[in-house]
């Protein structure tokens, strides 16, 4: 689902509840193919790090697990990362959940279609950003 997403910066980011005032982000890492920068998700020691509890590629953590409805690699996920262009417009949800409309895994969907402007998947695309939310 992410091999073909080199060419995109992504920011995860994830809403902290926050009592009597507007949510918050949690910033997550960059969605990138380069295994060398700090906050990519492709880096092992990094954002990328199956240890990092907030990391989209930890099994084991809230963004990551197969079974967390927060996570991007849940086929049933209902909560799963947003994704953002570098202007900050919305683009869809980082998620294998290939019936969400918003997920970039639906084939159908505005932003999983190989042929919408609006996904990551069309290699002539504009590029994302992703961040995640409690909405």
């Amino acid at each position: 689902m992410i091999k073909h997403l080199s060419y995109l910066v992504v920011v995860l980011v994830f809403p902290l509840a926050l009592s009597g005032q507007a949510a918050a982000q949690e910033y997550l890492g960059n969605l990138s193919a380069n295994p060398y920068a700090p906050n990519s998700t492709s880096n092992p020691y990094g954002a990328g790090s199956e240890y990092n509890p907030n990391s989209v590629t930890n099994p084991h953590g809230k963004y990551g697990s197969p079974y967390s409805p927060n996570s991007a690699t849940n086929p049933y996920a209902t909560n799963a990362p947003k994704l953002y262009d570098q202007q900050g417009n919305y683009r869809g949800r980082l998620s294998a959940n290939p019936y969400d409309p918003d997920s970039v895994s639906n084939p159908y969907g505005r932003y999983g279609s190989p042929h919408s402007p609006s996904s990551p998947s069309n290699p002539y695309g504009r590029g994302l950003s992703i961040f995640g939310d409690d909405d």
